[in-house]
């Protein structure tokens, strides 16, 4: 809770006019405690994976041939019973893993010093901070996602991850409630390392929750904004790693590519990419859809 009473004080120990979004800050939060602005994270999750994936359900029942054409797995369909059942499953995991992580968390939150008061961080600092979010979590994630393939981890734990052969949106975080822990990790780390504000801590987990549920889309738009990020890997190569399954060692990246070519987990995907383009224009000229292409690959190598 902010230490000023009214926004002259809080001018007065600034030794300024306070901006235009430090007076919103102000008035949105002098009167709430620092665990009810922590707790508003459990709320961005609620309500990023009700309404974020809902144009790709659309999309989904809605089987446009001109939509459908961007679609990574065409064949594979969901219905709205399917994916209604995989949003409750979700929300029941947040309710008993997530409710609980937040309860416990908090201390650790406040002991490393995130903060909520004035001044708010400048836009600079925000990027800067996030791209270190991004770099720890994205390494992390790296190698307890890889962690999580090992035969005891996948088979106890994270198979239910991998129930969804063709991602969709909706099924980001549909998981075991100790995958959402495990993971959750890497997310918290960064903020951990370089504790700054909350408002900061707020978007990091935004933009997490967003990466994660475009990267299982199931769709490959060319328009994407994220396809202009180096080295990010995207819905096209998380797929991959999803079409394989349980016995995938390949993709195991959360934003970026550089773990996976480092470590030589993406050399499968690689080779896939080598001749997908010939398998492509081979099947093109049968007049069979671009669909097939990337299906009867990844199936060839299921069956190897």
């Amino acid at each position: 809770m902010l230490p000023y009473q009214i926004l002259e004080e809080a001018e007065t120990a600034l030794g300024r006019n306070l901006t235009f979004a430090e007076t919103i800050w102000f008035k949105y939060s002098s009167q709430k405690s620092d665990y009810f602005l922590y707790c508003h994270n459990t709320i961005f999750l609620f309500l990023f994976y009700t309404l974020v994936p809902l144009p790709y359900v659309f999309m989904e029942l809605m089987q446009s041939k001109n939509i459908d054409k961007f679609e990574i797995q065409s064949k594979v369909k969901n219905s709205f019973p399917d994916m209604f059942r995989c949003y409750k499953t979700v929300m029941q995991t947040f309710v008993l893993a997530v409710g609980p992580l937040q309860l416990f968390s908090y201390p650790v939150i406040e002991w490393v010093g995130i903060r909520t008061g004035l001044p708010l961080p400048s836009g600079s600092e925000m990027f800067w901070q996030l791209l270190v979010y991004v770099v720890v979590e994205d390494y992390t994630n790296y190698w307890l996602h890889r962690l999580l393939h090992c035969e005891w981890g996948y088979e106890k734990i994270h198979r239910v991850h991998h129930e969804y052969t063709a991602p969709i949106g909706l099924a980001a975080p549909y998981a075991h409630w100790a995958e959402v822990l495990i993971l959750g990790f890497a997310s918290f780390l960064g903020p951990l390392m370089v504790p700054r504000h909350m408002i900061t801590f707020w978007l990091w987990m935004i933009l997490r929750q967003a990466k994660a549920i475009e990267t299982h889309s199931g769709y490959d738009f060319p328009w994407t904004p994220t396809k202009y990020i180096p080295f990010y890997g995207g819905a096209k190569y998380h797929d991959y790693h999803h079409y394989v399954g349980g016995r995938s060692q390949s993709n195991f990246a959360s934003v970026f590519t550089y773990c996976d070519y480092i470590y030589g987990t993406d050399k499968g995907y690689r080779y896939q990419k080598e001749v997908f383009g010939k398998l492509k224009e081979k099947l093109r000229s049968k007049g069979e859809e671009n669909g097939d292409a990337y299906h009867i690959f990844a199936q060839d190598l299921k069956s190897k």
